[in-house]
């Protein structure tokens, strides 16, 4: 049986609820990227759920390399280690694989690379992904995948698709035997399997068709937003979708801008992840209801507006544009911090509409008009 509810549909816009183990999950959703458990700006986890945050999600490889699953195993799993009651999905460490590329050696039974951080050796297999994910304890755990370059040959991603679904049936049984042991913290942990293919709609559908043959308990779109077109992107997933299962939840790894959401969200993409919303607010950069804005601009030293007039979040509610660009030339430390919280409930917000218009019947007014709004400058 399915733990995902589809409520309602709007053309290919869904309206959903995943039921986890850690609480419901109401969709489309945006997860707040959290690495290496914690979220970059000083973002607490008190933090997160003042700015509507739903899940969590931290990455597998960081955890392993600094400080280790063991010792978050031995703190009673990550919810505990970090002190969050919500769900956290764990990502498998493949993206790693392709962000370290220059340092990386795949074969059939796992890939070798080096650490970032030391320079040592790193193994990960589909079985040892699961076995850390497993230690982490997360809601939901990735599958180990290839991620190969979006713009490779054709014939490298066919041949890289078949070992991701050899490695997807690997990770299935390990997660399988994982979740039966009596040590194991979270037995009720959550594999979602991921589509790869480049940006060849053939190898997509192909490798979509091969996979949801698994009863997974969702599927994610992989590889895309490395350095395709958002039209590219855009394309390939009105491809996949109607070879997804209707009733399993839809993410769209590491995607994107407020527009890039609204439109993967119309093309029925459920769950979504990005650093930008953080890593643009660490340099000053904030969505707001009109539009793209840069503090850092002169215009704003003297502005006693707060970042978005129409913003509820806390810091609209007590700061000034003038006052947290002050901080930034200061290089005071929460004036980064300000911005993040900002960004982050810009996003978690704009879900929340989201779902509200999918509710109403008015998706499609209320993302045309959000497409136009965004593409604006402050």
């Amino acid at each position: 049986m399915s733990s995902f509810t589809l409520y309602k549909q709007e053309g290919t816009a869904r309206r959903g609820m995943l039921s986890t183990v850690h609480g419901d999950i109401q969709t489309p959703v945006f997860m707040n990227v959290g690495t290496s458990a914690a979220i970059k700006g000083g973002v607490s986890t008190y933090d997160l759920k003042q700015i509507k945050c739903q899940v969590e999600l931290s990455n597998t490889y960081h955890l392993h390399v600094r400080p280790g699953e063991d010792i978050i195993y031995r703190q009673g799993g990550i919810h505990k280690f970090f002190n969050w009651d919500k769900p956290v999905l764990t990502d498998s460490g493949g993206f790693q694989v392709f962000s370290l590329a220059h340092l990386r050696n795949i074969k059939e039974d796992g890939v070798t690379f080096q650490s970032h951080m030391d320079g040592a050796k790193v193994y990960m297999s589909p079985e040892v992904s699961m076995q850390i994910q497993s230690r982490l304890a997360s809601t939901i755990a990735m599958a180990f995948d290839e991620c190969p370059s979006s713009v490779a040959e054709h014939g490298y991603i066919a041949k890289s698709i078949e070992r991701t679904t050899r490695w997807l049936y690997r990770c299935k049984d390990e997660m399988d035997r994982l979740n039966g042991l009596e040590e194991t913290i979270n037995r009720s942990q959550m594999l979602f399997g991921i589509n790869q293919g480049g940006v060849y709609p053939d190898l997509r559908k192909h490798h979509m068709e091969q996979i949801r043959q698994l009863d997974l308990d969702g599927f994610a779109i992989g590889g895309l937003a490395v350095g395709e077109t958002a039209d590219e992107m855009y394309h390939i997933i009105e491809e996949v979708e109607p070879f997804m299962p209707k009733d399993k939840p839809r993410y769209l790894m590491g995607v994107g801008t407020p527009i890039n959401i609204l439109e993967s969200v119309d093309r029925g993409v459920d769950f979504f992840d990005c650093v930008m919303p953080s890593r643009n607010a660490r340099h000053g950069n904030l969505f707001t209801s009109e539009g793209l804005l840069n503090l850092n601009n002169n215009k704003f030293l003297e502005d006693s507006r707060p970042i978005d007039e129409k913003c509820d979040c806390p810091v609209c509610r007590t700061y000034t544009r003038a006052y947290i660009r002050h901080l930034f030339k200061a290089r005071e430390l929460l004036g980064m911090r300000l911005c993040v919280l900002h960004n982050l409930y810009f996003y978690n917000n704009m879900m929340e509409e989201i779902r509200a218009a999918i509710d109403g019947g008015y998706w499609k007014q209320y993302k045309e008009e959000k497409v136009e709004a965004f593409s604006q400058r402050v």
